[in-house]
C-alpha cells in the first residue's frame, strides 16, 4: 500500500496588482490567422493599413539561426487609458496606465501550418538585457540584469526582441503588440466567449463572481476572469490555467462559420482588433492570407499552451526586486523543440473527458474486487490508471464477494478528491470513513461497467506542462 500523500497548500506571494491579460495577445494572431483564409483577399486587402508599424529588427546582429516554421513574439501593453470611466469602475480597472509590458509570449506556427505552440514568458523572469542605447534619452547602457519586461521599458520592441532571442535562442520572425482595449472590444464583437467552471469562482479584487457551471462572458467579464488570481491558493498558476482555457474558447468561437464566413462580422472584428495593434513591417496582408489559407482546418486541438518551466525564485535585482528563475535544462529543451518544429504536447487518442475539480494524478487509489468475477479488480485498476489516477497496481480480493454497487470509501478531509473519483465510476456509492487518510479505496461491484475518462482544471501535467485547446474548452 503506497504512502498516503500529504495535502499541499497553495503558495502565494505579493505581486504587482496590475492586470496581466496574457490571453489578449493571442487574440491578434488567432483572428489574423484563422479568419484570413476563410474570407479571401477582397476583404483582407487593406486591413493592414490600420496597423501601426514598428521596426524591431533594425540593425540586429548575431541573431539565432532560423529554424523551421514561423515564430511570432506577442507583447501585451497596458493601455487602459482608452477604457471608459464607467468600465473602469464596473470591472475594477483603477490606476493609471503604465504603457508597459504586461505579458510576453512566443507563438510558433509549425511549418505545415497545422499547429500553433504558445509559450508564455513570465514577466518577472530574470534576464540579461543586452547592451543598448536608450531610444528616448540616447544614453548608452551596458549589458545588465533585470526582469524580462524591463527590456520594453528601456528599449521598446527592438530590445524586447533581442532579449527574448538571447534567452531562448529562438529566432523571431514577426513582432505583434496589442493593448487590452482591443481584447474587451473583440470579445464583445464575436458575441462573448463560453467558459466552464467546476466550482464557484469569486475574487474580491477583480469583482469576478461566477457560480459553478457554464457561462458566456462579455468583454469586461472576460477581463475579470483572466485577471483573477485571488480565488484560491493557486495564485498565478490558477490564473494561467484560466487564461489557457479562455484562449482555447476564443479560438473555437472566432473559428465558427458565423464569424469566418460573414464579411460584415469579419470586417467589424478585424477593424476593432487592428486599431490597437502594432506590428513589424513584414507582417502584412500577404502573410495573413498565406497563414490563413494554410490553416483553414485549424481547431482548438491544433493549439497547445504552456509557459517556461521555472526553478523557483531567482536572484533579487537592485531597484527591481525579486525575480523568477527559469529551469535551465527544461527551458532549454522546450525551446529546442520550438526550433526543431516539434509538438510540445504528447500524441494522444482523442476522447471526451468529464471535467473534475482535483486532478486524478493527485489521487491515490487502492482497488478491491468485491465480486466472484475473476480479473475485475485488475480491470478497474487499469481503467482508473489509464485516466490518470495513482492506483497501486496491486488490486486485492475483498473479504466479501456479494457487492452489487461499487463503493468508494474516503476520508472526509479529501472529499473533493472523492468526488473526482466518483465521476470516473458512474453510479458508485461514496461513503465517508473518518481517519482513513488520503488513500481512496474502491470496492468493485457487479454493477461496474467501465471507467469514465476525466480531466481536471489543473493542466500542468506531462512534458513541459502542455495542454491542447480541445482539452480546456467546454465539452
Amino acid at each position: 500500500m503506497p504512502k498516503s500523500p500529504r495535502p499541499q497548500k497553495g503558495r502565494s506571494r505579493r505581486q504587482d496588482e496590475r492586470p496581466r491579460w496574457s490571453m489578449r495577445l493571442f487574440t491578434t494572431i488567432s483572428v489574423l490567422v484563422l479568419c484570413a483564409g476563410g474570407i479571401g483577399h477582397a476583404v483582407v486587402s487593406g486591413m493592414d493599413t490600420g496597423i501601426e508599424r514598428v521596426d524591431p529588427f533594425k540593425d540586429m546582429k548575431n541573431r539565432p539561426a532560423a529554424g523551421h516554421g514561423t515564430n511570432i513574439l506577442l507583447v501585451g501593453t497596458d493601455g487602459r487609458d482608452r477604457i471608459t470611466r464607467e468600465e473602469k469602475r464596473k470591472y475594477r480597472l483603477g490606476g493609471e496606465p503604465c504603457h508597459c509590458t504586461d505579458t510576453i509570449m512566443v507563438v510558433h506556427i509549425s511549418a505545415d501550418r497545422k499547429r500553433a505552440s504558445i509559450v508564455s514568458l513570465p514577466r518577472d523572469s530574470y534576464a540579461e538585457v543586452p547592451e543598448h542605447t536608450d531610444q528616448v534619452t540616447g544614453k548608452h547602457h551596458n549589458k545588465h540584469p533585470a526582469k524580462i519586461n524591463a527590456a520594453y521599458a528601456e528599449g521598446g520592441p527592438g530590445l524586447t526582441v533581442r532579449t527574448v532571442e538571447h534567452m531562448t535562442k529562438v529566432k523571431i520572425d514577426h513582432y505583434v503588440e496589442v493593448d487590452f482595449t482591443s481584447f474587451m472590444r473583440t470579445v464583445d464583437v464575436i458575441g462573448g466567449v463560453e467558459v466552464c467552471t467546476v466550482r464557484p469562482l469569486k475574487d474580491g479584487y477583480t469583482g469576478l463572481d461566477l457560480p459553478a457551471g457554464t457561462h458566456r462572458l462579455n468583454g469586461g467579464q472576460a477581463l475579470q476572469y483572466v485577471r483573477s488570481r485571488h480565488i484560491d491558493g493557486a495564485s498565478d498558476f490558477g490564473r494561467m490555467q484560466r487564461q489557457q482555457r479562455f484562449l482555447a474558447a476564443f479560438i473555437a468561437k472566432a473559428g465558427t462559420r458565423g464569424v469566418l464566413l460573414n464579411p460584415v462580422k469579419f470586417r467589424e472584428l478585424t477593424s476593432t482588433l487592428l486599431g490597437s495593434v502594432r506590428a513589424d513591417k513584414g507582417f502584412g496582408t500577404e502573410e495573413m492570407l498565406t497563414l490563413g489559407q494554410a490553416m483553414r482546418g485549424f481547431t482548438p486541438a491544433s493549439s497547445e499552451f504552456t509557459s517556461v518551466p521555472v526553478a523557483g525564485a531567482g536572484p533579487a535585482v537592485a531597484s527591481i526586486g525579486s525575480t523568477v528563475k527559469w529551469d535551465e535544462a527544461k527551458a532549454g529543451k522546450l525551446f529546442e523543440y520550438l526550433r526543431e518544429d516539434k509538438p510540445l504536447a504528447p500524441l494522444r487518442r482523442k476522447k471526451t473527458a468529464t471535467l473534475v475539480d482535483v486532478p486524478p494524478q493527485q489521487i491515490a487509489v487502492q482497488v478491491y474486487n468485491g465480486t466472484l468475477t475473476r480479473g475485475l479488480g485488475k480491470r478497474v485498476d487499469d481503467g482508473l490508471r489509464s485516466t490518470g489516477f495513482r492506483t497501486t497496481r496491486l488490486p486485492e480480493d475483498a473479504d466479501r464477494h456479494d457487492v452489487r454497487r461499487t463503493l468508494v470509501t474516503y476520508d472526509p478531509r479529501w472529499d473533493r478528491s472523492a468526488k473526482s473519483l466518483r465521476a470516473a465510476l458512474p453510479g458508485c456509492e461514496l461513503r465517508a470513513v473518518d481517519g482513513q487518510g488520503a488513500l481512496m479505496k474502491v470496492m468493485a461491484g457487479t454493477d461496474f461497467k467501465g471507467v469514465r475518462a476525466v480531466r481536471a482544471d489543473d493542466p500542468y501535467q506531462g512534458r513541459f506542462g502542455t495542454v491542447t485547446g480541445d482539452q480546456v474548452v467546454c465539452p
